[in-house]
Protein backbone atom coordinates (compact mmCIF):
# COMPACT_ATOMS: atom_id res chain seq x y z
CA UNK A 1 0.00 0.00 0.00
CA UNK A 2 2.80 2.32 1.06
CA UNK A 3 4.19 1.94 -2.50
CA UNK A 4 1.10 2.36 -4.60
CA UNK A 5 0.61 5.94 -2.62
CA UNK A 6 4.26 6.87 -3.77
CA UNK A 7 3.78 5.49 -7.19
CA UNK A 8 0.38 7.53 -7.11
CA UNK A 9 2.31 10.69 -5.73
CA UNK A 10 4.98 10.23 -8.63
CA UNK A 11 2.43 9.95 -11.07
CA UNK A 12 0.80 13.21 -9.83
CA UNK A 13 4.07 15.17 -9.57
CA UNK A 14 5.06 13.87 -13.58
CA UNK A 15 1.68 15.53 -14.60
CA UNK A 16 1.93 18.24 -13.12
CA UNK A 17 5.80 18.87 -14.53
CA UNK A 18 4.18 17.90 -18.04
CA UNK A 19 0.74 20.17 -18.19
CA UNK A 20 1.89 23.48 -20.04
CA UNK A 21 2.79 26.67 -17.57
CA UNK A 22 0.25 28.42 -19.41
CA UNK A 23 -2.79 26.80 -17.41
CA UNK A 24 -1.32 28.22 -14.06
CA UNK A 25 -0.83 31.72 -14.69
CA UNK A 26 -2.65 33.10 -17.81
CA UNK A 27 -6.16 34.47 -17.33
CA UNK A 28 -8.21 36.92 -17.97
CA UNK A 29 -6.63 39.90 -16.32
CA UNK A 30 -9.52 41.99 -15.03
CA UNK A 31 -6.83 43.76 -12.30
CA UNK A 32 -4.68 45.09 -15.50
CA UNK A 33 -7.43 46.09 -17.48
CA UNK A 34 -8.92 48.19 -14.99
CA UNK A 35 -5.57 49.68 -13.76
CA UNK A 36 -4.72 50.51 -17.29
CA UNK A 37 -8.53 52.04 -17.89
CA UNK A 38 -7.37 53.97 -14.63
CA UNK A 39 -4.73 56.01 -16.02
CA UNK A 40 -6.56 56.81 -19.24
CA UNK A 41 -8.52 60.86 -18.61
CA UNK A 42 -8.29 62.28 -21.78
CA UNK A 43 -7.94 66.03 -22.75
CA UNK A 44 -8.85 68.74 -20.23
CA UNK A 45 -11.02 70.95 -22.29
CA UNK A 46 -10.80 74.56 -21.36
CA UNK A 47 -14.26 76.59 -20.40
CA UNK A 48 -12.98 79.55 -21.83
CA UNK A 49 -15.76 78.77 -25.06
CA UNK A 50 -15.47 81.09 -28.46
CA UNK A 51 -17.27 80.72 -31.53
CA UNK A 52 -15.24 80.13 -34.80
CA UNK A 53 -17.66 82.99 -36.46
CA UNK A 54 -15.99 85.11 -34.04
CA UNK A 55 -12.95 84.91 -36.10
CA UNK A 56 -14.32 85.65 -39.16
CA UNK A 57 -15.16 81.98 -40.37
CA UNK A 58 -18.35 81.76 -42.76
CA UNK A 59 -19.77 77.81 -43.19
CA UNK A 60 -20.27 78.70 -46.79
CA UNK A 61 -18.35 75.96 -48.24
CA UNK A 62 -16.46 79.06 -50.37
CA UNK A 63 -14.65 80.92 -47.31
CA UNK A 64 -10.93 80.27 -46.55
CA UNK A 65 -11.19 79.17 -42.55
CA UNK A 66 -7.62 78.37 -41.98
CA UNK A 67 -7.05 81.75 -40.79
CA UNK A 68 -10.50 82.20 -38.30
CA UNK A 69 -9.21 79.17 -36.75
CA UNK A 70 -5.51 80.09 -36.24
CA UNK A 71 -7.08 83.33 -34.66
CA UNK A 72 -9.14 81.28 -32.25
CA UNK A 73 -6.16 79.24 -31.18
CA UNK A 74 -3.89 82.29 -30.20
CA UNK A 75 -7.02 82.71 -27.47
CA UNK A 76 -5.34 79.39 -26.27
CA UNK A 77 -2.21 80.84 -25.66
CA UNK A 78 -3.24 84.00 -24.17
CA UNK A 79 -6.15 82.67 -21.76
CA UNK A 80 -4.43 79.12 -21.16
CA UNK A 81 -7.19 77.39 -23.19
CA UNK A 82 -10.26 77.59 -25.74
CA UNK A 83 -12.96 75.81 -26.64
CA UNK A 84 -14.01 76.34 -30.11
CA UNK A 85 -17.41 75.99 -31.42
CA UNK A 86 -18.28 75.53 -34.90
CA UNK A 87 -22.06 75.63 -36.22
CA UNK A 88 -23.95 73.84 -38.88
CA UNK A 89 -22.17 74.93 -41.93
CA UNK A 90 -19.20 73.52 -44.75
CA UNK A 91 -15.89 75.45 -43.26
CA UNK A 92 -13.88 74.99 -46.17
CA UNK A 93 -9.92 74.36 -45.19
CA UNK A 94 -7.43 75.49 -47.97
CA UNK A 95 -4.93 73.50 -46.44
CA UNK A 96 -3.83 71.77 -43.31
CA UNK A 97 -5.12 72.79 -39.94
CA UNK A 98 -1.84 72.79 -37.34
CA UNK A 99 -3.43 72.58 -33.83
CA UNK A 100 -1.89 73.87 -30.78
CA UNK A 101 -2.57 72.87 -26.89
CA UNK A 102 -4.92 73.51 -25.13
CA UNK A 103 -7.35 73.70 -27.53
CA UNK A 104 -10.89 72.00 -28.19
CA UNK A 105 -12.74 71.95 -31.50
CA UNK A 106 -16.43 71.08 -30.93
CA UNK A 107 -18.02 69.97 -34.68
CA UNK A 108 -21.81 70.65 -34.03
CA UNK A 109 -24.46 68.71 -35.63
CA UNK A 110 -24.60 69.53 -39.28
CA UNK A 111 -20.57 71.51 -39.41
CA UNK A 112 -18.05 69.88 -41.67
CA UNK A 113 -14.60 70.48 -42.05
CA UNK A 114 -13.77 70.31 -45.67
CA UNK A 115 -10.17 69.59 -46.77
CA UNK A 116 -8.83 70.95 -50.15
CA UNK A 117 -7.74 68.22 -52.28
CA UNK A 118 -4.39 70.16 -54.10
CA UNK A 119 -1.40 68.53 -53.10
CA UNK A 120 0.28 71.70 -53.09
CA UNK A 121 -1.19 73.24 -50.06
CA UNK A 122 0.46 70.81 -47.77
CA UNK A 123 3.71 71.46 -46.64
CA UNK A 124 6.39 68.81 -46.13
CA UNK A 125 6.42 68.14 -41.75
CA UNK A 126 7.92 65.59 -39.89
CA UNK A 127 5.72 62.45 -39.71
CA UNK A 128 5.72 58.93 -40.12
CA UNK A 129 4.39 56.63 -43.46
CA UNK A 130 4.12 53.28 -43.05
CA UNK A 131 6.17 52.82 -39.86
CA UNK A 132 9.23 54.36 -41.20
CA UNK A 133 10.06 58.25 -40.06
CA UNK A 134 10.41 60.91 -43.02
CA UNK A 135 9.19 64.13 -43.94
CA UNK A 136 6.04 64.15 -46.18
CA UNK A 137 3.09 66.02 -46.60
CA UNK A 138 1.50 67.60 -44.02
CA UNK A 139 -1.78 65.10 -42.31
CA UNK A 140 -4.97 67.67 -42.76
CA UNK A 141 -5.17 68.17 -39.03
CA UNK A 142 -1.74 67.83 -37.45
CA UNK A 143 -0.72 67.57 -33.82
CA UNK A 144 2.85 67.68 -33.05
CA UNK A 145 4.28 67.71 -29.59
CA UNK A 146 0.90 68.84 -27.63
CA UNK A 147 -1.11 68.18 -24.66
CA UNK A 148 -4.66 68.43 -23.80
CA UNK A 149 -6.29 68.44 -27.36
CA UNK A 150 -10.13 67.52 -28.04
CA UNK A 151 -12.14 67.35 -31.10
CA UNK A 152 -15.86 66.86 -30.62
CA UNK A 153 -18.90 66.79 -31.59
CA UNK A 154 -21.28 65.23 -33.90
CA UNK A 155 -20.06 66.82 -37.08
CA UNK A 156 -18.22 65.86 -40.32
CA UNK A 157 -14.33 66.05 -41.03
CA UNK A 158 -14.37 65.76 -44.77
CA UNK A 159 -11.05 65.06 -46.22
CA UNK A 160 -11.61 65.41 -49.71
CA UNK A 161 -9.30 63.41 -51.14
CA UNK A 162 -10.97 61.41 -54.27
CA UNK A 163 -9.87 63.46 -57.45
CA UNK A 164 -5.99 63.41 -55.98
CA UNK A 165 -4.35 61.18 -53.27
CA UNK A 166 -7.10 58.60 -53.58
CA UNK A 167 -5.43 57.65 -57.11
CA UNK A 168 -2.32 58.03 -56.00
CA UNK A 169 -1.69 54.37 -54.87
CA UNK A 170 -0.44 52.88 -58.01
CA UNK A 171 2.83 55.28 -58.64
CA UNK A 172 3.65 55.12 -54.73
CA UNK A 173 5.95 52.25 -54.98
CA UNK A 174 9.71 53.90 -55.94
CA UNK A 175 9.20 56.35 -52.89
CA UNK A 176 7.86 53.47 -50.63
CA UNK A 177 10.61 51.32 -51.37
CA UNK A 178 13.26 53.91 -50.74
CA UNK A 179 11.71 55.15 -47.51
CA UNK A 180 12.14 51.56 -46.68
CA UNK A 181 16.05 51.21 -47.89
CA UNK A 182 16.18 54.53 -45.68
CA UNK A 183 14.99 53.10 -42.93
CA UNK A 184 17.05 49.86 -43.13
CA UNK A 185 20.12 52.07 -43.86
CA UNK A 186 19.18 53.96 -40.69
CA UNK A 187 19.72 57.15 -42.87
CA UNK A 188 19.29 60.18 -40.75
CA UNK A 189 15.34 61.36 -40.95
CA UNK A 190 16.39 64.78 -41.75
CA UNK A 191 17.75 63.41 -45.03
CA UNK A 192 14.46 61.34 -45.76
CA UNK A 193 12.65 63.86 -48.03
CA UNK A 194 9.52 63.08 -50.21
CA UNK A 195 6.69 65.24 -51.13
CA UNK A 196 5.88 66.11 -54.77
CA UNK A 197 6.01 63.12 -57.59
CA UNK A 198 6.55 60.71 -54.76
CA UNK A 199 3.31 59.83 -54.19
CA UNK A 200 3.27 59.18 -50.63
CA UNK A 201 -0.32 60.09 -49.11
CA UNK A 202 -0.70 62.21 -45.63
CA UNK A 203 -2.81 61.43 -42.71
CA UNK A 204 -6.15 62.14 -42.50
CA UNK A 205 -5.74 63.34 -38.44
CA UNK A 206 -1.94 62.16 -36.70
CA UNK A 207 -1.47 62.93 -33.12
CA UNK A 208 2.62 62.69 -33.02
CA UNK A 209 4.05 62.99 -29.59
CA UNK A 210 1.35 64.09 -27.82
CA UNK A 211 -0.48 63.70 -24.48
CA UNK A 212 -4.04 63.92 -23.39
CA UNK A 213 -6.04 63.33 -26.22
CA UNK A 214 -9.60 63.28 -26.72
CA UNK A 215 -11.54 62.41 -30.01
CA UNK A 216 -15.08 61.65 -29.53
CA UNK A 217 -18.49 61.60 -31.57
CA UNK A 218 -16.98 63.05 -34.88
CA UNK A 219 -18.09 61.28 -38.18
CA UNK A 220 -15.06 60.86 -40.54
CA UNK A 221 -15.01 60.73 -44.45
CA UNK A 222 -12.97 60.16 -47.48
CA UNK A 223 -9.67 60.51 -45.96
CA UNK A 224 -6.25 60.43 -47.71
CA UNK A 225 -4.81 57.56 -46.32
CA UNK A 226 -5.05 56.30 -42.54
CA UNK A 227 -7.69 57.91 -40.64
CA UNK A 228 -6.66 58.66 -37.36
CA UNK A 229 -2.43 58.07 -36.58
CA UNK A 230 -1.49 57.85 -32.79
CA UNK A 231 1.87 58.43 -32.81
CA UNK A 232 4.41 58.23 -29.86
CA UNK A 233 1.48 59.56 -28.24
CA UNK A 234 -0.29 58.00 -24.81
CA UNK A 235 -3.74 59.26 -22.49
CA UNK A 236 -5.48 58.99 -25.33
CA UNK A 237 -9.47 58.37 -25.81
CA UNK A 238 -10.93 57.37 -28.72
CA UNK A 239 -14.91 57.02 -28.18
CA UNK A 240 -18.34 56.93 -30.22
CA UNK A 241 -16.54 58.02 -33.79
CA UNK A 242 -18.77 57.09 -36.90
CA UNK A 243 -17.08 56.62 -40.42
CA UNK A 244 -17.78 56.14 -44.37
CA UNK A 245 -14.58 56.06 -45.29
CA UNK A 246 -13.31 53.42 -47.81
CA UNK A 247 -11.04 54.84 -49.73
CA UNK A 248 -7.72 53.49 -50.33
CA UNK A 249 -5.94 52.85 -47.16
CA UNK A 250 -8.58 54.28 -45.21
CA UNK A 251 -7.50 52.67 -41.62
CA UNK A 252 -9.70 53.38 -38.73
CA UNK A 253 -7.49 54.07 -35.75
CA UNK A 254 -3.31 53.44 -36.25
CA UNK A 255 -2.08 53.46 -32.93
CA UNK A 256 1.82 53.11 -33.56
CA UNK A 257 4.37 52.98 -30.25
CA UNK A 258 1.49 54.76 -28.29
CA UNK A 259 -0.10 54.18 -25.07
CA UNK A 260 -2.65 54.03 -22.46
CA UNK A 261 -5.59 54.36 -25.03
CA UNK A 262 -8.98 53.83 -24.59
CA UNK A 263 -11.05 52.90 -27.72
CA UNK A 264 -15.01 52.51 -27.34
CA UNK A 265 -18.69 52.70 -28.50
CA UNK A 266 -17.41 52.96 -32.23
CA UNK A 267 -19.15 52.30 -35.56
CA UNK A 268 -16.35 51.53 -38.00
CA UNK A 269 -17.02 51.39 -41.82
CA UNK A 270 -13.52 51.34 -43.65
CA UNK A 271 -11.69 50.45 -46.74
CA UNK A 272 -9.04 48.53 -44.74
CA UNK A 273 -8.14 47.83 -41.04
CA UNK A 274 -10.75 49.32 -38.54
CA UNK A 275 -8.30 49.11 -36.00
CA UNK A 276 -4.15 48.46 -36.70
CA UNK A 277 -1.65 48.54 -33.74
CA UNK A 278 2.05 49.19 -34.92
CA UNK A 279 5.37 50.01 -33.29
CA UNK A 280 7.37 50.83 -36.13
CA UNK A 281 8.99 49.50 -39.27
CA UNK A 282 12.29 47.02 -38.89
CA UNK A 283 14.97 49.64 -38.11
CA UNK A 284 13.22 52.41 -36.99
CA UNK A 285 11.07 50.02 -34.94
CA UNK A 286 13.42 48.32 -32.99
CA UNK A 287 14.52 51.90 -31.54
CA UNK A 288 11.04 52.91 -30.87
CA UNK A 289 8.80 51.97 -27.84
CA UNK A 290 5.96 49.39 -27.85
CA UNK A 291 2.23 50.15 -28.06
CA UNK A 292 0.98 48.93 -25.00
CA UNK A 293 -1.85 49.09 -22.34
CA UNK A 294 -4.82 49.25 -25.32
CA UNK A 295 -8.56 48.81 -24.27
CA UNK A 296 -10.77 48.08 -27.49
CA UNK A 297 -14.50 47.88 -26.35
CA UNK A 298 -18.42 47.92 -27.33
CA UNK A 299 -16.80 48.56 -31.09
CA UNK A 300 -18.77 47.80 -34.48
CA UNK A 301 -16.70 46.23 -36.86
CA UNK A 302 -17.07 46.90 -40.65
CA UNK A 303 -14.48 46.92 -42.99
CA UNK A 304 -11.44 44.70 -44.10
CA UNK A 305 -9.68 43.57 -40.68
CA UNK A 306 -11.48 44.19 -37.46
CA UNK A 307 -8.54 44.10 -35.19
CA UNK A 308 -4.89 44.13 -36.20
CA UNK A 309 -1.72 43.62 -34.61
CA UNK A 310 1.49 44.47 -37.34
CA UNK A 311 2.77 44.41 -39.89
CA UNK A 312 4.81 47.09 -38.54
CA UNK A 313 5.10 46.30 -34.78
CA UNK A 314 8.97 45.77 -34.33
CA UNK A 315 8.66 47.70 -31.28
CA UNK A 316 6.61 45.29 -29.87
CA UNK A 317 2.71 45.44 -28.88
CA UNK A 318 1.73 44.29 -25.48
CA UNK A 319 -1.49 44.40 -22.84
CA UNK A 320 -4.15 44.97 -25.55
CA UNK A 321 -7.53 44.08 -25.00
CA UNK A 322 -10.82 43.58 -26.88
CA UNK A 323 -14.15 43.10 -25.58
CA UNK A 324 -18.11 43.06 -26.06
CA UNK A 325 -17.43 43.94 -29.63
CA UNK A 326 -19.33 42.83 -32.91
CA UNK A 327 -19.95 43.67 -36.63
CA UNK A 328 -22.16 45.77 -38.18
CA UNK A 329 -21.03 44.46 -41.72
CA UNK A 330 -18.55 42.20 -43.37
CA UNK A 331 -15.02 42.06 -42.26
CA UNK A 332 -12.41 39.88 -44.04
CA UNK A 333 -10.74 38.84 -40.65
CA UNK A 334 -12.20 39.23 -37.06
CA UNK A 335 -8.75 39.30 -35.11
CA UNK A 336 -4.96 39.20 -37.15
CA UNK A 337 -1.72 39.19 -36.15
CA UNK A 338 0.94 39.90 -38.72
CA UNK A 339 4.65 40.26 -38.20
CA UNK A 340 7.31 38.26 -40.01
CA UNK A 341 11.35 37.82 -39.29
CA UNK A 342 12.32 40.74 -41.04
CA UNK A 343 10.42 43.24 -38.08
CA UNK A 344 11.53 40.98 -35.22
CA UNK A 345 9.45 42.83 -31.95
CA UNK A 346 7.09 40.70 -29.26
CA UNK A 347 2.93 40.85 -29.13
CA UNK A 348 2.33 39.75 -25.65
CA UNK A 349 -0.78 39.52 -23.58
CA UNK A 350 -3.46 40.10 -26.14
CA UNK A 351 -7.01 39.39 -24.11
CA UNK A 352 -9.85 38.46 -26.10
CA UNK A 353 -13.26 38.66 -24.65
CA UNK A 354 -17.00 38.28 -25.87
CA UNK A 355 -16.73 39.12 -29.44
CA UNK A 356 -19.08 38.36 -32.26
CA UNK A 357 -18.99 38.52 -36.23
CA UNK A 358 -20.98 36.84 -39.37
CA UNK A 359 -19.14 35.71 -41.82
CA UNK A 360 -15.31 36.40 -42.15
CA UNK A 361 -12.75 34.51 -44.33
CA UNK A 362 -10.60 33.44 -41.33
CA UNK A 363 -11.71 34.24 -37.87
CA UNK A 364 -8.93 34.51 -35.63
CA UNK A 365 -5.37 34.47 -37.49
CA UNK A 366 -1.89 34.84 -35.96
CA UNK A 367 1.32 34.56 -38.32
CA UNK A 368 4.96 35.05 -37.74
CA UNK A 369 5.37 34.56 -41.68
CA UNK A 370 2.92 37.38 -42.90
CA UNK A 371 3.59 37.83 -46.88
CA UNK A 372 6.16 35.31 -47.51
CA UNK A 373 8.67 37.84 -46.32
CA UNK A 374 12.28 37.76 -44.34
CA UNK A 375 12.30 34.16 -44.21
CA UNK A 376 15.84 34.30 -44.83
CA UNK A 377 15.81 36.72 -41.90
CA UNK A 378 16.68 36.60 -38.31
CA UNK A 379 14.74 38.42 -36.15
CA UNK A 380 12.24 36.44 -35.55
CA UNK A 381 8.92 37.45 -33.37
CA UNK A 382 8.14 36.58 -30.21
CA UNK A 383 4.37 35.84 -29.56
CA UNK A 384 3.11 34.75 -26.34
CA UNK A 385 0.26 35.24 -23.97
CA UNK A 386 -3.06 35.05 -26.22
CA UNK A 387 -6.13 34.63 -24.04
CA UNK A 388 -9.66 34.12 -25.97
CA UNK A 389 -12.38 33.46 -24.21
CA UNK A 390 -15.68 34.28 -26.01
CA UNK A 391 -15.30 34.28 -30.19
CA UNK A 392 -17.46 33.04 -32.41
CA UNK A 393 -19.11 33.99 -36.25
CA UNK A 394 -21.31 32.31 -37.74
CA UNK A 395 -19.26 31.17 -40.55
CA UNK A 396 -15.88 31.35 -41.47
CA UNK A 397 -15.18 30.54 -45.53
CA UNK A 398 -11.36 29.90 -44.75
CA UNK A 399 -10.19 29.15 -41.21
CA UNK A 400 -11.71 29.47 -37.71
CA UNK A 401 -8.16 29.30 -35.16
CA UNK A 402 -4.68 29.86 -36.92
CA UNK A 403 -1.40 29.82 -35.24
CA UNK A 404 1.46 30.04 -37.49
CA UNK A 405 4.93 30.49 -35.57
CA UNK A 406 8.49 29.80 -36.62
CA UNK A 407 10.74 26.83 -35.31
CA UNK A 408 13.10 29.46 -33.78
CA UNK A 409 10.67 31.19 -32.26
CA UNK A 410 6.90 29.60 -31.23
CA UNK A 411 3.75 30.68 -30.49
CA UNK A 412 3.39 29.71 -27.02
CA UNK A 413 0.73 29.51 -24.32
CA UNK A 414 -2.25 30.40 -26.09
CA UNK A 415 -5.79 29.53 -24.75
CA UNK A 416 -9.23 29.65 -26.44
CA UNK A 417 -11.86 28.58 -24.71
CA UNK A 418 -15.65 29.49 -25.99
CA UNK A 419 -15.15 29.79 -28.86
CA UNK A 420 -17.59 28.95 -31.74
CA UNK A 421 -18.04 28.75 -35.30
CA UNK A 422 -21.03 28.01 -37.00
CA UNK A 423 -19.35 26.43 -40.19
CA UNK A 424 -15.87 27.03 -41.28
CA UNK A 425 -13.59 25.23 -44.08
CA UNK A 426 -10.74 24.62 -42.01
CA UNK A 427 -11.39 24.44 -38.13
CA UNK A 428 -8.02 24.57 -36.75
CA UNK A 429 -4.63 24.99 -38.18
CA UNK A 430 -1.33 25.08 -35.90
CA UNK A 431 2.08 24.80 -36.69
CA UNK A 432 5.42 25.49 -34.63
CA UNK A 433 3.41 26.54 -31.61
CA UNK A 434 3.82 25.12 -27.60
CA UNK A 435 1.38 25.14 -24.94
CA UNK A 436 -2.01 25.86 -26.60
CA UNK A 437 -4.55 24.96 -24.77
CA UNK A 438 -8.51 24.50 -26.17
CA UNK A 439 -11.01 24.63 -23.78
CA UNK A 440 -15.02 24.26 -24.90
CA UNK A 441 -15.12 25.11 -28.36
CA UNK A 442 -17.78 24.67 -31.43
CA UNK A 443 -16.56 24.27 -34.62
CA UNK A 444 -18.98 23.33 -37.70
CA UNK A 445 -21.64 23.00 -35.32
CA UNK A 446 -21.89 21.15 -31.76
CA UNK A 447 -22.30 17.49 -31.41
CA UNK A 448 -24.97 15.40 -29.45
CA UNK A 449 -25.33 12.68 -27.80
CA UNK A 450 -23.87 9.82 -29.94
CA UNK A 451 -26.26 7.75 -31.97
CA UNK A 452 -27.03 4.46 -30.37
CA UNK A 453 -25.53 0.82 -32.71
CA UNK A 454 -28.62 -0.82 -34.76
CA UNK A 455 -28.07 -3.05 -37.09
CA UNK A 456 -27.08 -1.44 -40.51
CA UNK A 457 -23.84 -0.30 -38.09
CA UNK A 458 -23.39 -4.48 -37.47
CA UNK A 459 -20.17 -4.64 -39.80
CA UNK A 460 -20.03 -8.40 -38.73
CA UNK A 461 -22.73 -9.21 -40.67
CA UNK A 462 -22.08 -7.70 -43.93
Amino acid sequence: MKNLRISILLLCLLFTLSTPAVANHLEYDVALRDSILGNILGARISENTVSILRYGAKGDGVKDCRKAFGKAMKEAEKSGGVHIIVPAGEYFMDGPLHLQSNVCIELEEGAVLKFTPDPEKYPIVNTSWEGTYLYNYSPLIYCYRLHDVAIIGKGTIDGNAMSTFATWRPRQKPAQMRSRDMNHSSTDVSKRLFGDGDWLRPHLIQYYECRNITLEGVKIINSPFWCVHLLRSENIICRSLRYDAKLVNNDGIDPESSRNILIEDIYFDNGDDNIAIKSGRDNDGWNASPSENIVIRNCHFKGLHAVVIGSEMSGGVRNVFVEDCDYAGYCKRGIYVKTNPDRGGYVKNLFVNNCCFDEVEDLFYVTSKYAGEGLDSSHFSEIEGIYVNGLSCSKASQAALVLQGTKQKPISNVIFDNVNVGEAKIGVSFSDTKNVLVGECHIGGTVDVPTQVTSKDNIFGR
